[in-house]
This record gives structure tokens, C-alpha cells and sequence, in this order.
């Protein structure tokens, strides 16, 4: 009797080795700079080594803070790799000199860091991950504001655009998330009294970022998004919840598409949320074919499909003549149970156009739930991060 239908492929053997071979990832994630995560990382690094464990630093990043100085203790540090960057020393993480060391633990500051120019990879996520694919076990630190999702969340909260930000598939690999949790209140008398950042930068920390309402919608974010995950982790290990799921979401581009990046982040955390495979469908019309747009348009359609793989979705194109049509098509191919749209900025005299669509398309595929997403009412001018 033949056994190759319940036979698991020879693949699923080699993932499991690898699964064995890789590297433990453990996640101290905080609501805002101050609230203690490299502390607890340095604490839980004496305590391993107190054991026994192989500890080293990889890279700390202390900011002259006195508490997060003592923390270090006796905790054998990787000489950082300098880097000379129009006429500028710059420091960053030793890469190849940690994974010759080849610790059991290598603990590395902000997840979300940009190396110099000259490093080998780009993000320091991107070192950790090569760390983890080596076998050596991490342990790092993150806020929650760089999470590539919650961009514009985060940018309609606080006024301020973060530039490094981390695709959300990294926080994914974590094997243990802890959160590193403080009051707003507790936070502002730290950042009053001088332990985050020296007295010339105090007062325009707590008037700006640093507000009572911008601590308090932040410290949400981070505990419904460490919810979230803890529990769709229990989910899967206790045969809850279908990994593959029944829901599909479909994310609809256009090379006019405004507020592309916007679309993808709405679509990307509903995927998350219901546990959903999605796609980001660019719709690409005749007179839209690669040939008839500008290279300006080009880049933003690659720029856009990149940022899609960095949100775990998947980018693909679908062309067709009757954009409700092409639309409806992919839905049924791939069985799409939720379609993301944006809002347009169209003239008035247009705007009769795009209401039909969406009601034709609504009539076209009534089984399916259609978001359309609003655009921001002003374009935020505030200060980045």
C-alpha cells in the first residue's frame, strides 16, 4: 500500500534541521527610549553567565547613560569595527570578529539601527539574522515605533516620522518577546530627573515626542502587539488555529496609487490579525504597461513591491483591460475573502467614477469584504525620528 499522500516531502526534514541548527532569538521590546530594555538585557546576560553560559556583548549602546554603564559589569565585550565616513569615525558592530568569537549568547543593542556605509549589511537586523543562521543565540532590544507596520500609525499619533524601522517578519523570528513596561508618567520623571538624555535635551524631549498622550498611545501599541503575538503563538503550538488560515487578503495598486505605502501597512496588519496570507496586486492596465510610464513611476512601483516583502506579503501583477474585472479575476484564482482599497484624491467632477467602480465591484464579488482606506487630511510636516 502506497504511503506518499500522508509521507511529509524530504523539504520538511531539512527545515527541521535547520530549525535545530539556527540560533535562539529572545526581544526586549519597549514603548519608547528610557524605559529599560538595555538594562534588562545587560541584567539577564551576568545572570547567564552567572550559569555558566558563553556571554558577550556584541554592541551595547549606553548613550553615557550612568545606570545602563553599570550594567555592563564583567560582561566580556567584541571591540566594535570602526569606519571612517567623510572624515567621521563611526562604530559599529564587528561582525566577523563576533562570529569568529562564536559565543553561545551575543546580546545586540537596537534591532532597529542603520550601520554605517561600508558595513556589510545595511540593518543591524540584518547582522542579527545572519548571527542566527550561524547558530549563535541573540538577544536584543526594540521599541515598538519602528516597526515597519505601524508607520503611519505612529506618524498620525505622534507628528513624528521614524526613519529606521525593521520589516515585521524580524519580530516574527523571536523566539521570546518580553516587554519592558513603565508608566508614561513613571517615564517623563526619569527623562525629568536626567537618566535618559542630558539637560540641554530634556525639555524638548518631554514637549515634543516624549507628551503624556504620545507615551500613553505608544505603551498601547506595544501591549496589543506582544498580545497579539503570544497569543497567535499558543494558537498555533496548541492546534488552535490553522497557520495557512481560510483568509485571504488582497491589497489593489495602481502606479497612481497615492498612498501605496499606507494601503500596504493597513493590509499587512489585517493579515496579521487574522492570521491571513495577502498579496499586493499591482494592477497594471495597457496604458500602464512599463513602457508607457515614466522611470519615476517605475522605481515607486518597485519601491512599493520591496516594501511588500518586507511586510511578509506577497507582490504580484495582474494585468487586464477592465480594472473591476481584473479585479474579480484575481479574487476567485486565489481566493480572496478581503479586498484593501484607497481613497483616491480625485476632482469632483471625477469622483462619480471611482463611487461606480467600488459599486461595481461590490456587485461583482458580493462574498467578499471590501476596506477602503481614507488618506490623511494633511500631509504631517513634524520632525522625524
Amino acid at each position: 500500500m502506497s504511503t506518499n499522500e500522508t509521507r511529509p516531502p524530504p523539504e520538511h526534514f531539512l527545515t527541521l534541521i535547520r530549525q535545530q541548527q539556527r540560533g535562539r532569538l529572545k526581544v526586549y521590546l519597549g514603548f519608547a527610549a528610557g524605559v529599560g530594555k538595555t538594562c534588562e538585557m545587560l541584567l539577564e546576560g551576568r545572570r547567564l553567565k552567572r550559569q555558566g553560559v558563553d556571554v558577550v556583548i556584541g554592541l551595547v549602546e549606553t548613550h553615557g547613560r550612568a545606570e545602563t554603564i553599570a550594567q555592563i559589569g564583567d560582561l566580556e565585550q567584541v571591540p566594535r569595527r570602526q569606519i571612517e565616513y567623510h572624515g567621521v569615525t563611526l562604530e559599529e558592530l564587528d561582525q566577523d570578529a563576533l562570529l569568529a568569537r562564536r559565543p553561545a549568547v551575543a546580546l545586540v543593542d537596537e534591532l532597529a539601527h542603520t550601520n554605517a556605509p561600508g558595513s556589510r549589511h545595511a540593518k543591524r537586523h540584518q547582522d542579527v539574522e545572519e548571527l542566527l543562521r550561524a547558530g549563535i543565540n541573540v538577544i536584543t532590544t526594540l521599541n515598538i515605533q519602528h516597526l515597519e507596520s505601524l508607520y503611519d500609525i505612529v506618524e498620525q499619533v505622534t507628528g513624528v516620522r521614524v526613519k529606521e524601522r525593521i520589516p515585521d517578519y524580524v519580530l516574527g523570528l523571536a523566539d521570546q518577546l518580553v516587554n519592558v513596561d513603565v508608566s508614561a508618567e513613571d517615564l517623563r520623571e526619569r527623562i525629568q530627573a536626567g537618566r535618559v538624555y542630558p539637560p540641554d535635551r530634556i525639555d524638548a524631549a518631554l514637549k515634543n515626542f516624549f507628551t503624556p498622550a504620545n507615551l500613553t498611545r505608544l505603551r498601547e501599541l506595544a501591549l496589543e502587539e506582544i498580545a497579539h503575538r503570544l497569543d497567535s503563538r499558543r494558537q498555533r503550538q496548541t492546534g488552535g488555529e490553522d497557520p495557512s488560515g481560510g483568509d485571504r487578503i488582497m491589497v489593489c495598486l495602481s502606479s497612481g496609487s497615492p498612498h501605496a505605502e499606507r494601503l500596504l501597512r493597513k493590509g499587512a496588519r489585517l493579515a496579521d490579525r487574522l492570521n491571513a496570507s495577502w498579496y499586493a496586486v499591482y494592477i497594471q492596465t495597457p496604458r500602464e504597461e512599463l513602457h508607457r510610464i515614466d522611470a519615476a513611476t517605475q522605481r515607486r512601483i518597485t519601491n512599493t513591491l520591496t516594501l511588500t516583502q518586507n511586510l511578509g506579503g506577497m507582490p504580484m501583477t495582474f494585468k487586464g483591460s477592465d480594472i473591476v474585472a481584473t479585479i474579480a479575476a484575481f479574487v476567485h484564482e486565489y481566493g480572496i475573502t478581503h479586498i484593501v482599497l484607497g481613497r483616491t484624491q480625485q476632482p469632483s467632477h471625477r469622483r462619480w467614477f471611482r463611487a461606480s467602480m467600488l459599486e461595481r465591484l461590490v456587485q461583482t464579488i458580493p462574498k467578499v469584504d471590501v476596506l477602503v482606506v481614507g488618506t490623511p487630511e494633511a500631509h504631517v510636516t513634524g520632525p522625524t525620528a
